[in-house]
C-alpha cells in the first residue's frame, strides 16, 4: 500500500464513498467501499474497522474489515483488542477520536494512528456500534480536511452498520415469531423443524464472524423402561421436567428444543456447548424422583468448525457423540476426540 501524501483535499472522495456504500449489497462490501477509500485519499498502511457484539450483549469487538494487514496482522490485532487500553477498545468505550496515537510495531518502528468510534443515535440514545482505526508510518500529522474526511467516514460507516443491523433485527424479529408459531406441544420448546432453521441461521452467523458455535444432543436415559414400566403420564412427566431444566441451565442467545420421542437438542453460539451440556445434565441428576425412579440424560457434543461445516456434518458428529456418552452409561457427556465423562 503506498505511503506518500494524499490529495490537497481528501473530502471531494466522499460523494464516492456514500454511493459506493448506497450500492452495497451487503455490510462487508459497504465496509470494504469505506476503507477502499481510505486507502486511496488518505494512504494508510493499515486500516481496520470493528463491531460490537451487540447481538450477544458484549462489550467486545469483532474484526469485520480491514486493508494493509496478512492473516497474522489480522489474527494478532483481532486478540489485541480484547484489552480495554487498546485504542480500538478505548475509542468504542469512550467514544472519542484520537488522532495522534503513537505506538512501536514489533519491527521497533514508529506507528501513528488514528481511531474513532462508530455511534449511531437510537431513540435519542447513542449506541456505539464499534470503531474504525487507521495508521501511517511516524512522523504523521492529520491535516483538518483529513480529520474531516475520517469523522465523515466513520459516520459512513455507522450508517451502513445501523443499516445491517436494522435489516438483521427485523428478519430475527420474524424468525422469532416463526418460533413461537412451531414449538413442542408437550414441554413448549422449539420443535425439530425451528431448532433446524436456528441452526442453520446461527451456523451462518458463525461463518459471517469467524466464530464457534456448538451443538449438543441429548437423550433421556432408559427413558422406554418408564413409560413402560410407570406409563405414559410418568413418561410424559419426564420429559416435561428435563425441557424445564434444559430451558433453565442454558443462556438468552442459546436454542434449546425437542426433535422427537426422549430426545432434546441445544444450539450454543460459541464454544461452551460442553459447559452447558455438563450443567443440565447436573440439574437434572438433582431433580425428584419420578415414578420411584431417578432421571438422567446422556449428551453428545460437536462443534463449528472443529467437527463440520454444515448442518448435517454437525449432527452426525453429535449424534456419533452422544452413541459414545450412552456407551459410557448413564449420566455421561462426550465430546470429539476426549473420553465421556460425567
Amino acid at each position: 500500500m503506498p505511503s506518500d501524501r494524499p490529495s490537497p483535499d481528501p473530502r471531494a472522495s466522499l460523494a464516492a464513498a456514500i454511493a459506493a456504500v448506497a450500492a452495497a449489497d451487503d455490510l462487508d462490501g459497504a465496509l470494504d467501499a469505506i476503507l477502499a477509500t481510505a486507502e486511496a485519499v488518505l494512504r494508510p498502511t493499515m486500516a481496520a474497522i470493528f463491531i460490537a457484539d451487540l447481538d450477544h450483549g458484549s462489550t467486545g469487538l469483532q474484526l469485520a474489515a480491514s486493508r494493509g494487514m496478512d492473516d497474522a496482522a489480522r489474527e494478532r490485532l483481532a486478540a489485541e483488542v480484547s484489552d480495554p487500553g487498546h485504542p480500538f477498545t478505548a475509542a468504542a468505550l469512550g467514544r472519542l477520536a484520537t488522532f495522534d496515537h503513537e505506538a512501536a510495531l514489533p519491527s521497533g518502528a514508529t506507528f501513528v494512528g488514528a481511531y474513532l468510534p462508530l455511534v449511531v443515535s437510537s431513540g435519542g440514545v447513542n449506541v456505539t456500534l464499534g470503531s474504525v482505526g487507521m495508521g501511517w508510518p511516524a512522523p504523521r500529522d492529520l491535516d483538518d480536511p483529513e480529520r474531516e474526511t475520517l469523522t465523515a467516514l466513520a459516520g459512513l460507516a455507522a450508517l451502513a452498520m445501523d443499516r445491517a443491523r436494522l435489516a438483521a433485527t427485523a428478519s430475527e424479529r420474524s424468525e422469532w415469531f416463526e418460533r413461537m408459531a412451531h414449538t413442542d406441544a408437550l414441554t413448549g420448546l422449539a420443535n425439530e423443524r425451528t431448532v433446524l432453521r436456528i441452526l442453520e441461521l446461527e451456523l451462518a452467523r458463525a461463518v459471517r464472524q469467524g466464530s464457534e458455535l456448538s451443538l449438543a444432543l441429548f437423550d433421556v436415559d432408559d427413558f422406554q423402561s418408564t413409560n413402560r414400566d410407570s406409563g405414559q403420564e410418568a413418561g410424559d412427566d419426564v420429559l416435561r421436567q428435563v425441557a424445564a431444566v434444559l430451558a433453565g441451565s442454558v443462556r438468552l442467545v442459546d436454542t434449546v428444543g425437542r426433535i422427537g420421542g426422549d430426545e432434546f437438542v441445544l444450539v450454543a453460539p460459541g464454544s461452551a456447548g460442553v459447559t452447558v451440556a455438563r450443567r443440565v445434565i447436573d440439574g437434572i441428576a438433582a431433580l425428584p424422583a419420578v415414578a420411584g425412579k431417578r432421571m438422567s440424560v446422556s449428551a453428545g457434543v460437536a462443534r463449528f468448525p472443529a467437527d463440520g461445516g454444515d448442518v448435517e456434518t454437525l449432527i452426525a458428529a453429535a449424534t456419533a457423540t452422544l452413541t459414545l456418552a450412552r456407551g459410557s452409561g448413564p449420566g455421561f457427556v462426550a465430546e470429539t476426540g476426549v473420553a465421556a465423562e460425567r
